[in-house]
């Protein structure tokens, strides 16, 4: 049985590494196998990213109303255009994409190549552009680099906030779309889950554990949020590509020897 402290650090993990640029997926899957919830916190998940999207839709209520009160707006088509390429990719291979995340067998690599691309990235040539300033294909883009965060350990934080950087947006635009275009991949994450949810068998997990993994979840969400936006005005991604590039190393020689 889940224990109410499990779940509140399983939130804190969850709200962190969603929005700091060090992959929640690959982090929560360290995490649940370390607790012994390799299968059975599937449903948990579920609460865990309902309290991150709880944090966006805190963070970006103007925002988010704005495109619903205006949904043929530039900014409703950016984000539109920006999450087709996840849509198409997560519904063509799914099973694949399923498979390779319960196995974990490639995060390591995964947090290697994250590493990789926070580190060029924050190397590129510093740009100016604004969210007001975004073409169509740079949403494209930058949907296509979160496409290819549907594996496990590739941060869709990172490679999104990356993806700006690569398109000459400025730093905090970067991350502030970023985090916006997180609300329909997590809402997509979320429908997804359910759906296992319902046509399968998870564990009973009390009332109270899911809702302090969701609130743990949401409050920590919202810090990363808020702190990742203002830690991009004046500092270096590469602190994170050190990290996940440690944690990938560790990761692979413990997958060699057999321990992990």
């Amino acid at each position: 049985m889940l224990s109410k402290f499990e779940a509140w650090i399983l939130g804190m993990i969850q709200g962190l590494t969603e929005f700091l640029p060090i992959s929640s997926t690959g982090h929560l899957y360290l995490a649940r196998h370390s607790f012994g919830l390799d299968e059975a916190g599937l449903f948990l998940d579920t609460m865990l990213h309902v309290g991150t999207l709880l944090a966006v839709f805190v963070v970006y209520q103007k925002e988010l109303f704005s495109i619903i009160r205006h949904p043929f707006s530039k900014l409703s088509k950016i984000m539109i255009i920006g999450t087709i390429p996840a849509v198409i990719v997560g519904v063509l291979f799914e099973d694949f994409f399923d498979s390779i995340s319960k196995s974990g067998a490639t995060i390591g690599w995964e947090f290697l190549i994250t590493g990789g691309i926070l580190y060029f990235a924050d190397g590129a040539k510093r740009g100016s552009k604004s969210l007001e300033e975004m073409t169509y294909r740079d949403a494209l883009f930058i949907g296509s680099f979160q496409a290819a965060a549907i594996f496990p350990a590739l941060s869709r934080s990172g490679l999104t906030i990356a993806a700006g950087l690569f398109r000459q947006l400025d730093r905090r635009e970067a991350a502030y779309f970023s985090f916006l275009l997180s609300t329909p991949a997590i809402a997509g994450g979320v429908v997804f889950q359910a759906k296992e949810i319902f046509t399968g068998t998870v564990e009973s997990i009390s009332l109270t554990s899911l809702m302090i993994g969701t609130i743990s979840s949401a409050l920590f969400g919202y810090f990363a949020i808020v702190g990742m936006i203002n830690f991009l005005k004046k500092r270096s991604l590469k602190i994170f590509a050190y990290y996940v590039w440690t944690l990938g190393i560790l990761i692979l020689v413990l997958q060699w020897t057999g321990i992990f």
